[in-house]
This record gives structure tokens, sequence and C-alpha cells, in this order.
């Protein structure tokens, strides 16, 4: 009996073969915005790991958008050009979907790489002055970000369905939205980042207003063939803050405008969050937002071992695992899942005469000798 994990599913548009998901991963390895070839080596990776889809790193819609000087974005001819190179470059190997998570960093943009120290960068540092839902600074002693008025929400609106008629000209075949981890359109949902007195803020459904219209000015775009899906923090791990009851509301609201999938993460929007960080913590936010609104969801989170991911699909917590630092650490995770679960993966033939002995069936149409 085939492994629950290792069963094909059908997310919006897209035939999955299994349903691993390589999760988002930033690299912040990106030239004004455009894909390098660290792009191309490490998306190429992914694309051999025998997943059942991949999702390019949260991708900035507009220069500001961006978390650092180095990420990735969608906003110019420039970076169109250098991402289709690299996706070509994927295609002549892999049949791997492939799709975008599509972001904008609001008050966490304009900072430095992680591994530089991620403070807030000046603009003699070669920062920004970033912009968010109010004049609220994610982290004390931090500058705060300008507000957006009328025109700058009209402005990133239009940002968000002009990057995604890019990642459709480029033949992608999926976008999530990206309203998780503290990030502009988390910053609205969040009344801990959103303190509007207008049209959206204050209420719930004001609150939800901004990341929805975003949402529809996307799904417009998009043809019928590239799925849509978001990313949610479930829960702030604040008190007061964003948390499941609202999520699965949130949730209600996407499905009824044709949102293919809720991939459910958490936290990110305040330094005040106390996360209780354990393998799979996410997992039951996940549940809980299954159950309540029957959406395809993702679970992410701390996901490793391959029984406790077929765990996860089997007994109905998710419909499909995203995995991040784990494919960092084992980029041929799936691989080796397979061969723990009695599965089998797609592979490069090139890779076929890999195949251990003891592991023979994991690699499905590998016949080949040594010369």
């Amino acid at each position: 009996m085939t492994a629950t994990l290792f069963t094909p599913f059908r997310l919006g548009a897209l035939d999955l073969p299994n349903r691993i998901v390589v999760s988002p991963m930033c690299q912040y390895s990106a030239q004004d915005g455009s894909a390098t070839a660290w792009h191309r080596v490490h998306l190429g990776q992914m694309a051999q790991s025998g997943a059942g889809l991949l999702l390019i790193e949260a991708t900035a819609v507009e220069s500001v958008g961006r978390i650092t000087p180095g990420c990735l974005g969608l906003y110019s001819d420039a970076n169109e050009r250098a991402l289709a190179q690299v996706l070509d470059d994927i295609r002549g190997f892999s049949a791997m979907p492939v799709g975008v998570q599509l972001g904008h960093a609001g008050r966490k943009g304009s900072s430095a790489r992680p591994w530089d120290g991620g403070q807030l960068l000046s603009a003699e540092q070669g920062g920004w002055t970033p912009v968010a839902p109010s004049a609220l600074p994610h982290a004390p002693g931090e500058a705060a970000p300008q507000a957006l008025d009328a025109a700058g929400l009209e402005r990133v609106r239009n940002a968000f369905g002009d990057a995604a008629a890019r990642a459709a000209r480029i033949g992608l075949q999926a976008v999530e939205l990206h309203c998780a981890h503290g990030y502009l359109l988390h910053q609205f949902l969040s009344p801990l980042a959103n303190a509007r007195d207008d049209a959206y803020g204050g209420s719930l459904d004001k609150r939800m207003r901004f990341p929805l219209e975003v949402f529809d000015a996307v799904r417009a775009t998009l043809p019928d063939r590239v799925a849509l899906g978001v990313r949610v923090s479930a829960t702030d791990w604040v008190d007061g803050g964003w948390d499941v009851e609202q999520t699965i509301a949130f949730a209600e609201a996407l499905k009824a405008r044709g949102c293919d999938w809720i991939d459910v993460s958490s936290g990110g929007v305040s330094p005040k969050q106390r996360i209780p960080v354990g393998p799979g913590y996410q997992v039951p936010l996940a549940r809980q937002v299954r159950q309540a609104t029957g959406l395809p969801t993702i679970a992410v989170g701390l996901i490793t071992e391959p029984q406790q991911a077929d765990t996860i699909v089997q007994d109905g917590s998710a419909d499909l695992v995203a995995l991040a630092r784990a494919m960092l650490w084992n980029p041929r995770w799936p691989w080796h899942a397979a061969a723990a679960l009695g599965a089998s993966v797609d592979v490069p033939p090139q890779y076929w005469r890999s195949e251990p002995r003891e592991a023979r069936g994991v690699f499905a149409h590998a016949s080949v000798g040594q010369r």
C-alpha cells in the first residue's frame, strides 16, 4: 500500500504527483531583485528533489517591499527576464510544477541580511523608508514606517497584480500570497500592527479588507491554469493579536473568492511572541483551519521525518506538507522518504545508478547499467 504522502493530489489546476511541497525559502542572494547564479543552483537542486511542488522564495512586488537589499523581486522587466532564464534551465531537466510566493515586507523591509545582523538599514547603509498599515515600528528603537495612504494602497494593490501577470507570463504554475510572518498583508490583519481608523482598520472585516482586495486583484490577473493560494500566520502567539478564529474567518472569505489552498504557518508580527517550538508545532493549527473550512491545507514547521510527514496527511491534519530547513539540510529528502515509506519518486536519469540495492524501486522508471 502506497504511503499517503506519495499519493497524487489536485491543487487548483495542478495535478501533483505527491504531497511534498518545497517551502518558499528566502536566499537573500538577488541583485536589485533579479535572480542570480545562486538561484539557478539552489532551485535546480530543489527541482531534482522528487517533491510534488516547488515554491520559489518570498518575491517582492515592489522594490520597497523587499525584506533586504538581497531579496528576490518580480517588479521589473529585468527581474522577469532573470527569473525566466532560471526557469528555462530548470525545465530542461525537471517536470516538477513551480510556483512563486508573492509578498511585500511592509515595516519589516529595509533590513540587513540575517547573516549581517538583520537590523533595520538606514539610507546611508543602502536602506529605504518601509511602508506599513500604520506608523508603528516592528521593534522598540526602530524608526517608524510610513503609513500607507489611499494612493499607496492603490500602488501596492496594483503591484501585486502586475507581479502576478509577470509570474504567469514566464510560465509559473502557482502563486502563493504571503499573508504571514509579520509582512505587509499580515500587518493589515493583525491588530498588533494595524491601528488604522479608516475602512482598513479596526474590526476584523476592515482589517481583512486590504489583503482580500489584493487577493481579488491577483485572481483577476491570473489565468485559470495558475493555481492561487495563501500563506497565513494562524496566530501571532501574543495575547490580543491575530488568532486561529480570525484565521478561519479569513480563510472562509478566501474560499468564497476561489482560493485553492491555505498554507498554515504562525508568528512573525511581534518580538513579544512566545512560540512553543517543537516537532510539528504548527500542525494543530493547520488541522483546525482544514476542519473548519474544508480548504486544501498545507502544514509547515519542523516537519523533518518521513513517518511524521505521512501521518500528518494520513490522519487528516493537512493535505500536503511543506519542508524548508529539512530540504536545505537534505535536498534529496523526498528520495529518502520514499525509501523509508516503500514509495517511489521521479528522479533524473543521470542519477538512477545511485539507487542503493536495498532501496530498489524508489526511482520511478529507473533502469540503467554502468559501462
